[in-house]
C-alpha cells in the first residue's frame, strides 16, 4: 500500500510543477527533487510491500517511507492553501512577481522545509543498504502492464446461485420450511457454518425460489451484522413489508416502530430472513416484534456462525448445519472460476491446482477468491507454482480460517486496485454501496490513474468489474443496461480490509481506534452516533493532517459541531456526511477547504442557502446534497473541474446583470468536464450553454417553468447525443399555442408548425433518434399525445416514465412497437381514457408495467401474445378498475402481481369460482 501513497503523490506533484510552477518560484528546484526520488522509491515498494508481513526491517522502512510521504504532501498542501494569492481566488502569478514572492518568508520556509524531506527520504533510502535490505528490488514492470484492459469488461464467471454443491442445502432447508409452513405459529430456522461456507448463498437461493415465495403474503431479507441497531433491523423490515410515510421513517423510535411492524404481520403469513446473526440479544430483541399467532406458518430464518445463536432461537431438529465441501465439489468450483466457466485444464496444472484447491479446506469463498487470482495468471506451471508455494498460506489463524487464502489474493493486487480494495472496508458491514457514488469517491481521493484519453470513470468500472472478477467484491444487483448498481463486500473481505487499511494508516475506524497511542489519521470513518467533542478530540491527538472525513452514523454536525472541526480539516479532499437524525447546518466557510474533491452532505435542518465562497472549492469534482432543497449561488459555475452536480432539489440563483458587468458572464458551458446535472430548472437553462456540455450522461431537471423551454432548450438536448439517463419534470403544463406564445422572436415563431392533430407534450422537443446510449427516459407533464414515429424513439430505451401527460389516446398502441423496452411506468393520470389494449405481438421484451393512480381507467385488455416476457404487474390506485386485466392469468411468465385499491371485484369473483384460476392466482399475488 507504501506504493499507492507514493505513487499517487508523485503524480500528483507531476501536475503541480506543470500547473503551478509560478506558485513555487525557486523552489520548484526542490519539488522536482522530490518528485523524482519519490518515483525512485514506488519502484522499490513494489517488492518491499509483497514483504514487510514476514520481515520487521521492511516493515519499518516501508513505514517510514509512507510517513515521509504524508509530511511531504501537507507541506505542500498547507503552503497551497496559506499562499496569499490564493487567499484573492487567484490561481495564476504574472511573471513579473515570482522574483518579488521569492523573497517571501513563507517561501523561504517551504524551501527549507522541502530540503528537509529530501534529506529524510535519502537517509531512508541509505538505510536500505545499511541495514541489509539490498535484496529489495526495483520493479521493471511499468503501470501500464499492471493495468485493466479497457477492452474486455468480464463479468463474474461464477453467480453466488451457481456455487457447486449447493443444491443438496437447499433441499433440506426448504424441507424444514415446508414442515414448519404447515404449524399454527410463527416458527424459526436457523442456517449455521463458519465463514466462507456460503450461509447467505444458500439462503438467496431458497428465498428466490418461486414455490418458496409464493407461500407468503409478504418477505423481507436483512442483514444483521456485527453492527447491531434493532431500530435499523425493524425499519429495513417494514420497509419491505408495509408503506411507511417519510415522517414515520424519520421519527419512530424503535418501541413504535416495533409495535407498528408486529401490528401489520399479525394479519400476514410472513418470510424474514435476518442474515448473519452474531449475538443471541439479536432475537431477544426482535423476537416480540414478530407476532407468535400470526397467520399459519409465518417464518423466520436466520443465518448464523455459532450454534448457540441457532439453539437459543429455535430447536435442534430446525437447524441445518452446512458442511464444508468434498474434493470434487471444490475441484468444479475452481475451475468454474479459474477458467472461465470453460473447464479445460492439462494434466500438468490439474495436479498442482488441485494441491491448491486442498488449502482452501472446502470453503466456497476461499475457493472462489483464489480461482479468480489464478484465472489473471498465465496457465503456466511456473506461475501456478509460485502461488502454490506463497507464503501468505501460512497467515491462516487456526482451522476456522481462511486469512491466508484472502490476503494472497490481495497481496497479488496492483497498487491502485489495493487502494480501492481497501477503500470498499470504509462502508459499514453487510452494506449495500452504491457504485457510482463509490467510483466518485475512488476518483476524488485519487486511486484512478488516466489512461490515454479514456474517461476516468470509465476506468474506475473496469477496475470495479477486476475486483468482481477477482470476488473480492459482489455484484448485490444491476442496472437495466447490465451494470453494476450496487455491490457488495463478504464480511470476511471486510474484515482483511480494515486490517490492512489499519496496518497501513489508510484508514481509521472510529469505534475501533485506541486513544492511549499518538495516531495519523488520514481517512476517519464513523459508523456510531458520535458527539462533535469525540471527532475534534480524536483528530487532536493525531499526528497527520485529516484528507476524508466519512460519517454513515446518526451523527449531526450543528453550526457550534464545525467550529472545533475547522482546524483539523483544513487539507480535506473527501467530506461524506449520510443524513443524520436532527439534520446537518452547511458549513459557512466551506471555501477554506480549497483542496476539496468530493462533497456530499444530505439531510439538512431546514431551507439552506449554501454561501458564495463555495465558488473557491476550484478543485471540487463532485457535489452531492440529496434530496434537499437547497439555494446554490450563481458562482458555482467558476468550478471548472466540476464532473457530478447531484442536487436534483436544489435552485441555482440567476447572476444580476450588475454582477455580470462586474464579474463578467457565469454559465453552465463553462463546466465542460460535467457528466451529471441534477438540478431544478432556473434561468441557467436560457440560450444554448446546455448544448455544449456534449460530455453529459445523466441530466435531471425539476420544476422546469414553461418560460425556459424554448426552441433552443430542445436543440441543447439533441445535441446531447452521449446523454444515458434523461429525466424531465415541468412545473406546469402547455399546448402548442402557448409555446408559440412563448418563443422568443417572430422569426422562432415561422420555425413552428402548428398540427392540431399531432399535439405533443414538449413541442419543440426533436426527435431522440442519434441519442444511441440513452436507455433510460422520464417525462412528467402535459402531453396530449404521444410522437407516432418509433424513428423519434431512442433506439435502445429500455425505461420509460411518463407522469401527468393526461394522454387521451391508448399510449400502448405506440409504446407496443418499441423493441427493447422492458420497463414502463404510467403514473398520476398519464392517460385518461377508460380502456387500454395491449395488441398481440406488441411489447415482446417488458418485463415490468406499473400503472399508479389512473383514475378513469376501467379495463386493461392483454391480447394472446402480447407481453409474453411479462414478469410484474403493478396496479395501485386505479380505482375505476374492478376487474383483472382480461387476459392477465395467460401470461405464463408473470411473477408478481401487486394491487392495491384495484381490481377487487375480480378477486372475490374469482376466488367464488375456483378452479385453475383461484389455484394460479395466489402464486402471483404479493
Amino acid at each position: 500500500m507504501a506504493e499507492g501513497t507514493v505513487t499517487f503523490f508523485a503524480e500528483k506533484l507531476s501536475n503541480l510543477v506543470l500547473q503551478e510552477a509560478s506558485v513555487f518560484g525557486k523552489v520548484e528546484g526542490q519539488i522536482k527533487l522530490l518528485r523524482n526520488e519519490l518515483e525512485w522509491m514506488g519502484l522499490f515498494l513494489r517488492d518491499a510491500d509483497s514483504k514487510r508481513i514476514y520481515d520487521e526491517r521492511v516493515k519499518l522502512w516501508v513505514n517510514q517511507i509512507r510517513r515521509a510521504t504524508h509530511e511531504a504532501e501537507d507541506i505542500i498542501d498547507e503552503f497551497i492553501l496559506n499562499h496569499p494569492k490564493r487567499r484573492l481566488n487567484n490561481l495564476k502569478f504574472l511573471p513579473t512577481c515570482v522574483g518579488m514572492f521569492d523573497k517571501l518568508p513563507f517561501i523561504h520556509e517551504l524551501d527549507s522545509r522541502v530540503k528537509d524531506i529530501n534529506a529524510m527520504i535519502g537517509a531512508i533510502m541509505a538505510n536500505r543498504s545499511k541495514y541489509g535490505l539490498e535484496d529489495l528490488t526495483a520493479s521493471s514492470s511499468s503501470t501500464a502492464d499492471q493495468a485493466v484492459s479497457h477492452k474486455e469488461k468480464r463479468a463474474p464467471v461464477v453467480e453466488e446461485s451457481d456455487v457447486v454443491g449447493i443444491d443438496d442445502g437447499a433441499k433440506k432447508v426448504k424441507q424444514m420450511l415446508m414442515m414448519k409452513v404447515e404449524t399454527s405459529t410463527r416458527s424459526v430456522v436457523s442456517i449455521v457454518g463458519m465463514g466462507g461456507l456460503g450461509k447467505t448463498t444458500l439462503a438467496k437461493k431458497i428465498y428466490n425460489q418461486r414455490d418458496v415465495r409464493e407461500q407468503f403474503d409478504c418477505k423481507a431479507w436483512v442483514f444483521v451484522s456485527q453492527e447491531f441497531r434493532a431500530r435499523e433491523i425493524l425499519l429495513a423490515i417494514a420497509l419491505e413489508v408495509m408503506p411507511l410515510s417519510d415522517e414515520e421513517k424519520k421519527e419512530m423510535g424503535e418501541d413504535e416502530l416495533g409495535k407498528k411492524l408486529c401490528g401489520y404481520l399479525g394479519e400476514k403469513k410472513y418470510l424474514v430472513v435476518l442474515d448473519d446473526v452474531w449475538r443471541s440479544e439479536v432475537w431477544s430483541r426482535l423476537q416480540p416484534h414478530f407476532p407468535d399467532q400470526a397467520k399459519d406458518g409465518s417464518i423466520v430464518l436466520i443465518t448464523t456462525r455459532h450454534k448457540e445463536i441457532a439453539l437459543h432461537a429455535t430447536s435442534e431438529e430446525f437447524i441445518y448445519e452446512l458442511r464444508r465441501m468434498n474434493d470434487d465439489e471444490s475441484w468444479q468450483l475452481f475451475l468454474k472460476k479459474a477458467f472461465r466457466g470453460t473447464g479445460t485444464t492439462t494434466p500438468e496444472l490439474e495436479g498442482l491446482g488441485k494441491k491448491i484447491v486442498t488449502k482452501c479446506k472446502g470453503l466456497p469463498l476461499a475457493i472462489v477468491v483464489l480461482g479468480g487470482l489464478l484465472s489473471t495468471k498465465e496457465k503456466t506451471k511456473q506461475s501456478w507454482e509460485k502461488v502454490l508455494l506463497s507464503r501468505e498460506w501460512h497467515l491462516d489463524q487456526g482451522p476456522q480460517s481462511c486469512m491466508g487464502i484472502l490476503a494472497l489474493s490481495y497481496n497479488d493486487l496492483p497498487y491502485y486496485l489495493k487502494s480501492c480494495f481497501l477503500y470498499c472496508g470504509i462502508f459499514p458491514e453487510d452494506s449495500e454501496i452504491d457504485a457510482w457514488h463509490l467510483i466518485k469517491l475512488w476518483l476524488a481521493e485519487g486511486f484512478i490513474q488516466r489512461r490515454g484519453e479514456e474517461r476516468l470513470e470509465d476506468t474506475a468500472v473496469d477496475y470495479m468489474h477486476e475486483l468482481i472478477h477477482r470476488s473480492l467484491i459482489q455484484v448485490a444487483n444491476r442496472r437495466l443496461d447490465g451494470r453494476v448498481k450496487r455491490c457488495r463486500m463478504h464480511d470476511l473481505l471486510r474484515d482483511l480490509a480494515v486490517l490492512q487499511a489499519k496496518d497501513a494508516n489508510f484508514f481509521e475506524v472510529h469505534e475501533n481506534m485506541d486513544f492511549t497511542f499518538p495516531i495519523s489519521i488520514r481517512r476517519l470513518v464513523m459508523h456510531q452516533n458520535l458527539i462533535n467533542y469525540d471527532i475534534s478530540q480524536c483528530l487532536h491527538n493525531s499526528s497527520s493532517r485529516l484528507r476524508s472525513l466519512v460519517s454513515f452514523s446518526g451523527s449531526t454536525l450543528g453550526k457550534k459541531g464545525w467550529g472545533p472541526l475547522q482546524e483539523y480539516i483544513k487539507l480535506l479532499t473527501v467530506l461524506n456526511l449520510e443524513e443524520g437524525l436532527g439534520g446537518h447546518v452547511f458549513p459557512q466557510d466551506v471555501g477554506q477547504l480549497i483542496h476539496l474533491k468530493f462533497l456530499c452532505i444530505k439531510g439538512f435542518r431546514s431551507h439552506v442557502k449554501l454561501p458564495s465562497s463555495i465558488s473557491r472549492l476550484v478543485n471540487l469534482q463532485s457535489l452531492h446534497l440529496g434530496g434537499d432543497d437547497c439555494n446554490i449561488p450563481h458562482s458555482i459555475w467558476k468550478l471548472k473541474k466540476l464532473r457530478h452536480l447531484e442536487c436534483p432539489f436544489s435552485k441555482v440563483s440567476s447572476q444580476s446583470q450588475i454582477n455580470k458587468c462586474v464579474n463578467g458572464y457565469l454559465g453552465v458551458e463553462q463546466l465542460t468536464n460535467l457528466l451529471t446535472i441534477a438540478l431544478k430548472g432556473g434561468s441557467w437553462l436560457e440560450g444554448d450553454g446546455l448544448g455544449k456540455l456534449t460530455q453529459l450522461r445523466s441530466l435531471e431537471l425539476r420544476e422546469c417553468s414553461t418560460s425556459y423551454l424554448k426552441t433552443q432548450f430542445f436543440k441543447s438536448i439533441a445535441k446531447l447525443t452521449a446523454l444515458e439517463f434523461l429525466v424531465l419534470y415541468l412545473k406546469e403544463g402547455y399546448t402548442k399555442k402557448t409555446f408559440v406564445n412563448r418563443c422568443e422572436s417572430v422569426r422562432e415563431k415561422k420555425n413552428v408548425t402548428i398540427d392540431h392533430h399531432n399535439k405533443t407534450l414538449l413541442p419543440g422537443l426533436m426527435p431522440f433518434s442519434h441519442h444511441a446510449y440513452l436507455y433510460e427516459l422520464l417525462l412528467d407533464g402535459m402531453l396530449e399525445k404521444l410522437p407516432e414515429q418509433i424513428e423519434f424513439y431512442p433506439p435502445k430505451l429500455l425505461r420509460l416514465d411518463l407522469w401527468k401527460c393526461k394522454l387521451t389516446d391508448d399510449p400502448m398502441m405506440i409504446l407496443k412497437k418499441l423493441p427493447s423496452l422492458r420497463i414502463l411506468v404510467l403514473g398520476l393520470n398519464a392517460y385518461v381514457g377508460e380502456k387500454m389494449v395491449c395488441s398481440s405481438g406488441g411489447f415482446l421484451q417488458l418485463e415490468r408495467l406499473d400503472l399508479y393512480k389512473l383514475e378513469e381507467l376501467e379495463e386493461l385488455i392483454v391480447e394472446r401474445g402480447a407481453m409474453s416476457s411479462l414478469k410484474t404487474l403493478k396496479i395501485y390506485y386505479c380505482y375505476k378498475m374492478k376487474k383483472l386485466p382480461l387476459g392477465l392469468l395467460e401470461l405464463t411468465n408473470l411473477q408478481k402481481l401487486l394491487l392495491r385499491d384495484s381490481c377487487h371485484e375480480s378477486i372475490e369473483e374469482i376466488k367464488e369460482v375456483g378452479g385453475e384460476d383461484w389455484d394460479k392466482l395466489p402464486e402471483i399475488m404479493w
